[in-house]
Order: structure tokens, then C-alpha cells, then sequence
């Protein structure tokens, strides 16, 4: 809602002598919005006018013949509308002086020691001295909006100068009248002791001014007598309270370069009227500081904008506030506070990470169609976090917030076209607990942490490299069932020399960032395995040389003498079901849950196994694996692991020392 269209409303809930009284808000506004269009030297406001800056202007004037022009018009509105708005703040000053007097005779007259007040005077009293409260409030956010309006149109920044200059009359200096609240509430309660809703009053009342006085209050002492129904003013009580519980949500920004005064300016602001603290945020670029607060006023206490005012003139900083919650419906008002200052204030949603990672840096081009995608599907972004330290961009953390009605096979599918595109890759996982939290990783072993197929290598030791690598294809294709190519190919090795194992050892290369990935997990408290397809030996032969916890493959035969493979393995084959299923054995007997394990992969046979884990990772995979998987890689080194877990660089670093 509009605050204009507020304020009109607030205004019907008031005395009629005092509505004339309010601050022209509307009017305020229509002679901002009609005089200033084509005046603001303010650049996004002066590109949306009729004559918009340009260099070299066909016709018209120059940029100094407007800028000029534009000044000199600006030098008469901006005093025009000062003379306005001190009009208006003139008439409200007065009235409030009037109503002021009043109410504080009232309010002496039912707190005077030897005074024996009805409880419908003490009642009037405080209904009095709270609608004077909303009085002021209302119209001081008036005033601030209807600077913030000029700012924004004229490009200059009269604002704080403007409210320092009111921080004297006394709608501010007379806030000491608005805290007099709990002496008026004890006073009713204490009388409504007397009215037969003691229990009722004694805890409401106490609630109440707990509430108002920050601390623990005493039960008031037995009446001496008062007269009522105290049914009738119990309800009353019931009233009064919750307008005293009413609070105003006001958001508060400060930004300069000196970070812990502005910090400490701030917080001093906040501590000095007794505001509770609902959210903060804070963020730096360099020497510049911003600083951002989420309060709720329950005393409505105006004097505490002067006091940001001066605090940010003290230390050369930028203010911003903000009324929130007097803008809003009642009915979306309990929905819009239930947010923090850093996240997306939208309903239906559910929070997200999303990694974007390119070892040759992040261009441009990804990166805006990357954004127009976000936009286009109406997701938030949230927060940014840069998780690499290299020259160029590599790799950027988005905190999103995405609408529940986003499928996300749907996203998947599109997300892997924009990778495509640029070569950049995006992996998207829910934002919680359990993505913070992993303890178990399980590895395919051939061209995941080494860069061969093993039975390839043996393959070629004995001149069959070519037949055997057909079938492999095939099978890390989909084309045929996994078992059904095992057995083919080990078929294909009978007779061939145990001994050529050992100088497939020797011959396996390590992926690039596999020893630094599995040196920094392990420091971190990691459990690791690997489960392969390949065989147990040189499985084995991989779990000593990078440190992992546990090793499972297919055990191949060998002859009564040991010297020669039969063409045939031994026991379960380690296939597609079986990988899932020994995922699940390892972190049962880990005591690890499966949202806290990572399964990492390339080929068809791994798809079970990345399902079953809660991130389930393709590593330069066949387009049949990257098209299911939950997420991708397709970068050179497995270290990029570590973006998809959260870890930043200078992290890495970290347990790459601990280790």
C-alpha cells in the first residue's frame, strides 16, 4: 500500500479536530512529481525525463545549457518545496504543543500521589497519550518520505541536513511525555485489582510492562479502592496493551568508510531509545562499509533518527531508513517480518546454492545470460560469495531463492544447455543443513580418479586393446548391460600374465587435483572410498596412494599357480546396483546418513550410486550420465570438488596445511 493511501486511512481513526492537523502528504508529493520530472540532475531520473543527457544532442541544448538550465530550476523548487513542507511541519509542531499540554496536565492529574483516579480516567489518560504517539509517528514518516521523494527527483541530498535542522522542535525533544506509559499502565492495573479481574489484569499487566520497561516489574501494592466493572476494564486492559505491544518495523542503513564506528554509532543509536534489534547485515568493498539493522520502535521514539542523523554527519557516512511495516496490510504483515535482511521477502520458496565454476574464468557473456535466466524465472538472488582467489573470476557461490512451482528436472535440463554454451558449468543443490554437513565421499575409480579404464591398460600389455575397448565404450554409453560387457571383456584377458597388473601400477596417471581433493577431505574428517568396476588390485593399489578409507572392485581369477588370469572374476560383480548398494553399506557402518554422502562418477554404471547420494556428481561424464546427474563437472581438475561442497580456496589452503 501506497503511503499516501495509509495515511488517509490513519487519519479516519483520529478526532476529527485533529485531522486538519496531519502533514499534507499527498500534496507534497503531486508538486515533487509535477514540477521536478524535468528538472533532476539526478543521472537514472534525468535518462527518463523528456530531455535526457547526451553528448552530442541534435538538437536542443548542450549538456551545460541543460545541466545548467536544470540547476537554476532546481535552485527555485528546492526552496519552494522547503517552505512547503516547514508549512506543514509548522501546523503539525503547534498542534502537537496543544495536545501535548493537555494530555501531560491529564496524565499529572491520574498519577498525583493523593489523587484517587477512576478507572476510566486512568484508562482516557493513557488512550490519550498513546494516539499522541501514533500522531507524531505518523506524520515524522510523512515528512522523511516526502524528503526521501524530493531526493530522489531532484538529485540533491536535503534530507539529513533537513531532519538535523527539526531534531529541536518538540514532537522530537518531548519524547520523555511518551514514557510515561508503564506508570499509567501500573496505575490501571492496580486499580483493576480492586475491580474483581485481578488475576487477569495482574497478568496481562505485568506482560505489558515487562514489555514497555525492559525488565521484570513488581505485582502493585493492594488498592485503597476504586469503582468500575472490572469485566468492562479488563477488556479495556486488553486493548490498551496490544496498542502498546504495537510496534513500528523500521529498516536503518548506514554506509561510509569507517567500519567499526559506523558499527558502534549505530548499535549506540539503538541502545540510547531501548529499539529491539529484529535482523542486521553487514558487507565491506574495501574501505567502505555498509551497515544494515532491521528494529522494531515500540515507543515509537522519533528522537532516535535525529540521533542517526548525527551519527551519520560524525562519520561521513551515507543513511538510509525506511518505515516497513506501516506500508503494509495487516494481513501480510506477520508473513513480511518472518524474513531477514539478507533474504528474499516472497512466500512459497525454498532456498538454494547454486555453484558456477569455469577454470578459464567467468566471462561476461555466461554470467549475464546466466542472471537473464534467474530473472526469467522469477528466482532471487540473495547473496554472491567468490570462492576462488585467482586473477580472473573462476567460481561465485549464489545464494537463490526459487519458487516452489520450479521443476527441477526442468531446471536441470536448461541449466545444462547455458553450461554447454559457455563451457561453464552450474551445479544447483538445496540450501541446508545437510549441504554444510557431508562426512562420506565414494569415488568411481576409471576415468574419475585415475585417467585410464584399467582393463584397458591391461588390455594393452597383451595386444588386445582395441577389442576390449570397443566393449568398454559401450558399455560407459548405456548401449549394453555392464555384467553382460565385464564378462566379455575379462574373457578377452584369459591367459594373460599376472604380472602385467603390476605394470599397470606403474603406468596410472592420477586426475588432476585428485591427491590435493582427497588430502583435503581427509583433513577435514572425511570418510573416503572407492568403489570401481575395475579390479581389486590396482583398487587397492589407488586407496594406499591417495589415503582412502575403503577400496571395492571386481576380484579377477588366476590360475592354481597364480601366474595367469583364468578370463573369469570372483564373487558379486561390482555393477551399477551393486556400486549403489555398497554406498549405502559403507556409511551404515560409518554411522553416516545418506544426505551426508557425495558420490562422484562418470560413466552409466555410476548413475545408482549418484542417486543414492545427496549430491551425486558428474565428472567430465558421457551427455547420457551429465543429462541425470544432479550435478556436473566438466573441468579439468577434481580439487573443483570442493567449490561444489562449499569450500572456498583460501579454505582448501587451510586443510591442504592441516594435513
Amino acid at each position: 500500500m501506497k503511503y499516501g493511501r495509509y495515511l488517509d486511512q490513519q487519519k479516519g481513526t483520529f478526532p476529527a479536530e485533529w485531522q486538519a492537523h496531519f502533514i499534507a502528504y499527498d500534496a507534497l508529493k503531486a508538486f515533487l512529481k509535477s514540477r521536478m520530472v524535468d528538472t533532476s540532475v539526478h543521472l537514472a531520473t534525468a535518462f527518463r525525463s523528456s530531455q535526457p543527457f547526451s553528448w552530442a544532442p541534435t538538437a536542443g541544448p548542450t549538456f551545460d545549457e541543460l545541466l545548467g538550465r536544470r540547476l537554476a530550476q532546481v535552485s527555485e523548487l528546492t526552496p519552494a518545496f522547503v517552505r512547503m513542507l516547514d508549512a506543514e511541519v509548522d501546523k503539525f509542531s503547534a498542534f502537537f504543543v496543544k495536545v501535548k499540554d493537555e494530555t501531560k496536565a491529564k496524565i499529572g492529574r491520574v498519577l498525583d500521589a493523593d489523587s484517587r483516579p477512576q478507572v476510566d480516567e486512568v484508562e482516557s489518560a493513557l488512550s490519550d497519550l498513546l494516539l499522541l504517539e501514533r500522531f507524531v509517528f505518523l506524520n515524522f514518516t510523512a515528512v522523511t518520505k516526502a524528503l526521501k521523494k524530493h531526493d530522489k527527483w531532484s538529485g540533491l541530498h536535503v534530507r539529513e541536513p533537513y531532519l538535523l535542522r527539526a531534531s529541536g522542535l518538540p514532537f522530537i525533544t518531548s519524547t520523555s511525555l511518551l514514557r510515561l506509559k508503564p506508570e499509567l499502565l501500573a496505575r490501571l492495573t492496580e486499580l483493576l485489582e480492586a475491580s474483581g479481574a485481578v488475576d487477569r489484569a495482574r497478568r496481562t499487566g505485568e506482560s505489558a510492562l515487562r514489555a514497555a520497561s525492559g525488565g521484570a516489574v513488581q505485582a502493585p501494592p493492594s488498592p485503597r479502592g476504586s469503582s468500575g466493572d472490572g469485566a468492562a476494564a479488563a477488556l479495556k486492559l486488553d486493548s490498551l496493551v496490544g496498542l502498546m505491544q504495537d510496534a513500528q518495523t523500521v529498516m536503518v542503513s548506514l554506509r561510509g568508510p569507517h567500519g567499526t564506528d559506523i558499527i558502534g554509532g549505530v548499535l549506540g543509536c539503538l541502545s540510547k531509545h531501548h529499539c529491539n534489534i529484529t535482523d542486521f547485515s553487514l558487507s565491506r568493498l574495501h574501505h567502505d562499509v555498509t551497515f544494515g539493522v532491521l528494529v522494531r520502535l515500540h515507543d515509537r521514539d522519533v528522537d532516535l533518527f535525529s540521533d542517526l542523523v548525527a551519527t551519520a554527519q560524525k562519520w561521513d557516512g551515507a543513511l538510509s531508513f525506511d518505515v516497513q511495516d506501516a506500508e503494509l496490510k495487516a494481513s501480510k504483515l506477520a508473513a513480511a517480518t518472518q524474513y531477514g535482511l539478507d533474504e528474499a521477502p516472497y512466500a512459497q520458496r525454498t532456498k538454494h546454492i547454486a555453484t558456477v565454476l569455469n577454470e578459464r574464468g567467468l566471462s561476461p557473456e555466461f554470467l549475464s545470460e546466466w542472471l537473464n535466466w534467474l530473472l526469467s524465472k522469477k528466482i532471487s538472488v540473495e547473496q554472491m560469495r567468490r570462492l576462488d582467489k585467482h586473477s580472473s573470476l573462476m567460481c561465485v557461490e549464489f545464494r537463490l531463492s526459487v519458487p516452489d512451482t520450479l521443476s527441477a528436472d526442468e531446471m536441470r535440463s536448461e541449466l545444462i544447455a547455458i553450461s554447454a554454451g559457455h563451457q561453464t558449468d552450474v551445479a544447483l543443490q538445496p540450501d541446508n543443513v545437510f549441504r554444510r554437513q557431508k562426512r562420506l565421499v565414494v569415488f568411481d575409480m576409471d576415468s574419475t580418479l585415475i585417467q585410464q579404464e584399467v582393463i584397458d591398460e591391461i588390455a594393452r600389455a597383451t595386444g588386445i586393446e582395441e577389442q576390449v575397448a570397443r566393449i568398454t565404450e559401450r558399455a560407459m554409453q548405456g548401449e549394453m548391460d555392464f555384467a553382460e560387457s565385464l564378462a566379455a571383456r575379462v574373457a578377452l584377458l584369459k591367459d594373460t600374465p599376472v604380472e602385467a597388473l603390476e605394470d599397470v601400477k606403474r603406468s596410472l596417471r592420477f586426475t588432476d587435483g585428485a591427491r590435493y581433493l582427497c588430502r583435503a577431505l581427509k583433513s577435514a574428517g572425511f570418510k573416503l572410498a572407492v568403489i570401481s568396476g575395475g579390479f581389486l588390485p590396482l583398487a587397492r593399489y589407488v586407496k594406499a596412494e591417495l589415503g582412502l578409507d575403503y577400496a571395492f572392485a571386481n576380484q579377477l581369477g588366476v590360475t592354481a599357480d597364480g601366474r595367469r588370469l583364468t578370463g573369469t572374476t570372483i564373487g558379486p560383480v561390482v555393477d551399477a546396483a551393486r556400486k549403489a548398494e555398497l554406498l549405502e553399506v559403507i556409511a551404515q557402518a560409518e554411522g553416516i546418513a545418506i544426505d551426508q554422502v557425495v558420490a562422484v562418477g562418470d560413466g552409466a554404471n555410476d548413475l545408482l550410486m549418484l542417486g543414492k547420494a545427496s549430491l551425486g556428481i558428474a565428472f567430465n561424464a558421457k551427455p547420457r550420465v551429465q543429462q541425470q546427474a544432479r550435478a556436473r563437472i566438466n573441468q579439468k581438475s577434481l580439487a573443483n570438488i570442493l567449490y561444489l561442497m562449499g569450500y572456498s580456496e583460501s579454505e582448501a589452503a587451510e586443510l591442504q596445511l592441516a594435513s
